[in-house]
């Protein structure tokens, strides 16, 4: 089915319902059965999606990881979360279209977007446009060190929002606020809430989380989806933990 992905996310955001995208970074896979083993056991709880991506990939071996998942669960959704336009392939079925609206980068606003866009309009993927929002989390990350932009504050909603209503106006249609791999603390509620109530799309929230309590707060807070990397390296059983939660939350919009 075609714009299956962008289907799920928009009936997400119009039901309430929640779900989790595992982001993985390819140079972080050691063993290639272990990992298998871990798809296996995410798709088994019912996984929503595979982020796949990072700020810096030094092993270009994306399609390998890729066919990996699809032999699993040929039906779990594969997304580019790209760093560079280096990072494609086509056995993916879709690609967060990113534009950093927090920064200032020209390169990251549109360069590279100008640069991959001929590539994308052959593949078969789904192209999902959306405003990227880094978020200080409270330590310098990876991705601000790559992209050179400051973030967002994390006590000012205001910025926040007057950022995301620039990206809908321009007609990105899904919002991804990040506080970065690493980050010592989560996009605060109070930012994910203003953002939720001022525009209409889905929004994906990662970094920082590392625990059930703050991923359950992100969700109250109004995320569509949260992303998990870093905590789930940490810890697989995290995955587990929220995959859990999720059914029991769905479940009981299902029955209201």
């Amino acid at each position: 089915m075609r714009n299956k992905i962008e289907q799920k996310l928009k009936a997400l955001s119009k039901e309430g319902k929640k779900a989790l995208a595992w982001l993985i970074d390819p140079d972080k896979i050691v063993e290639d059965f272990s990992f298998l083993e871990q798809v296996r056991e995410m798709s088994q709880l019912n996984l929503d999606f595979i982020f796949i991506g990072g700020s810096l990939i030094e092993k270009n071996d994306l399609d390998r990881i890729i066919k990996m998942i699809k032999e699993v669960d040929s039906d779990l959704p594969v997304i580019l979360f790209p760093g560079s336009v280096i990072q494609f392939s086509n056995h993916a079925d879709g690609i967060l279209f990113l534009s950093l609206i927090s920064g200032r980068n020209p390169d990251l606003l549109i360069g590279q977007h100008v640069t991959i866009a001929p590539l994308l309009a052959k593949s078969k993927l789904e192209v999902l446009p959306t405003g990227y929002m880094l978020v200080d989390g409270g330590v310098a990350t990876s991705v601000n060190y790559i992209s050179q932009t400051i973030p967002l504050p994390n006590h000012k909603p205001e910025l926040a929002v007057a950022t995301a209503l620039a990206g809908a106006f321009l007609g990105l249609q899904y919002f991804y606020l990040d506080a970065g791999s690493g980050a010592k603390i989560p996009v605060s509620p109070k930012i994910i809430d203003s953002i939720k109530k001022s525009i209409q799309a889905p929004l994906i929230v990662g970094g920082g989380l590392d625990t059930l309590q703050k991923v359950k707060d992100t969700f109250h807070a109004g995320a569509d989806v949260v992303v998990i990397g870093n905590g789930a390296e940490k810890n697989l059983s995290l995955l587990t933990e929220v995959l859990e939660y999720i059914h029991v939350l769905n479940l009981s919009l299902n029955i209201n």
